[in-house]
């Protein structure tokens, strides 16, 4: 099967999480961007239960894996790539977006192994998630995750990008997320065409 034949069949199925909690978060909106802006031939799907993982607990996990920890696997596992948008929290990943992931990591066979991943983060300052950003694609290395690498999305002084509704509203950065999903297509569709044996 082609890469053309792969994309003709079923189109690129995206699992999206916005690592923040907060109703008017940028990066949330950032997730609806993309929404908004991908080609007829992907579509999403959102993550918004974040709140209901519990704090991670090696007891639970051994007595059995929560209800919504195994939800949160299934839709991973279902999906062709991943797309994970968050803000910086003391130069790294929020608490919160950290815990699901390693929740999700203790699930066998891993539902994150193989996947390709489209990282993009929002913030108010002056670095756009950059280093949250890097410290999420060493992790993507351990859990056997394909990051793209171009285009970068790094929202900076995004409070000048978005309107009160959580619109998008700058050209520019719109264009850029608009290539993003894209790429992260195609970068699947590749990734996917190895595992049938045509790459």
């Amino acid at each position: 099967m082609t890469t053309t034949e792969l994309e003709t069949a079923a189109g690129t199925r995206v699992f999206a999480i916005s690592g923040s909690l907060r109703k008017a978060s940028f990066n949330s909106a950032l997730v609806r961007a993309a929404v908004e802006l991908a080609p007829e031939d992907v579509t999403f799907d959102v993550y918004d239960e974040l709140r209901e993982i519990p704090s991670f607990d090696d007891d639970v996990r051994i007595a059995g894996l929560p209800a919504s920890v195994e939800r949160l696997g299934a839709r991973i596992k279902a999906a062709d790539a991943l797309v994970i948008a968050m803000p910086e929290y003391n130069y790294s990943l929020p608490g919160v977006l950290k815990n699901a992931i390693d929740w999700a990591s203790r699930i066998q066979p891993s539902p994150f192994a193989g996947k390709a991943l489209g990282i993009m983060g929002a913030s108010p300052g002056m670095y756009g998630t950059a280093r949250s950003q890097y410290h999420l694609r060493q992790i993507a290395v351990f859990l056997d995750m394909h990051p793209i690498n171009k285009p970068e999305v790094m929202v900076t002084r995004a409070s000048d990008k978005f309107d009160a509704a959580g619109q998008l509203t700058d050209d520019a950065t719109r264009k850029v997320v608009a290539s993003f999903v894209v790429a992260l297509r195609d970068w699947s569709l590749r990734i996917r065409s190895v595992k049938v044996g045509t790459g």
